[in-house]
């Protein structure tokens, strides 16, 4: 008896959030987060913030949406700044490696904007991947309460400099 071979893993198309796409990325971000995402702080930073889909992406295979990494435009001490979050990926896709290229693609997008740093909340060990620290987020001032250890910077530049204040609506 042979081995079947491997079916090739599904092409995946990363690009930019249009219109369209917001039924099925909501429908995304509802199954990987549920109801319990409206009470995180990063859910209040939302509700002010600017949408920017032309930095947010989405992954694609064919017609299936696989994943996305929306973008906010927000400030910080007065600095505009992007705000990522949500980022989501299917639950049947997660450890395929695409959701780090989602993050890093839309910190591109952000870098080819001209936006001097990206901010999240999460799991440093996770997004450390991707340029993401603590440590330069120990000044950034979160809407509502949130483990200041899971603010998380990246700089887009070498001269960024630091963040520091309240993130506030542009």
């Amino acid at each position: 008896m042979s081995a079947q071979p491997a079916e090739p893993a599904p092409a995946i198309t990363l690009r930019s959030e249009r219109p369209q796409d917001g039924a099925a990325v909501d429908a995304l971000i509802a199954r990987a987060f549920g109801p319990g995402r409206y009470a995180k702080s990063s859910e209040r930073v939302r509700e002010f913030a600017t949408f920017a889909p032309e930095l947010s992406v989405c992954a694609w295979s064919g017609e299936r949406l696989l994943g996305c990494a929306r973008m906010w435009r927000v400030r910080v001490g007065g600095r505009a700044v992007t705000f990522l979050g949500p980022f989501a990926v299917e639950l049947g896709e997660r450890n395929a490696g695409f959701g780090a290229r989602l993050i890093a693609r839309a910190c591109e997008a952000a870098a080819a904007a001209g936006e001097s740093h990206v901010v999240l909340v999460g799991d440093e060990a996770y997004f450390g991947r991707v340029g993401f620290a603590a440590a330069p987020g120990r000044a950034v001032v979160m809407p509502g309460p949130v483990d200041q250890r899971r603010v998380l910077v990246r700089a887009l530049t070498a001269d960024a400099g630091e963040l520091a204040g309240m993130v506030a609506p542009l």
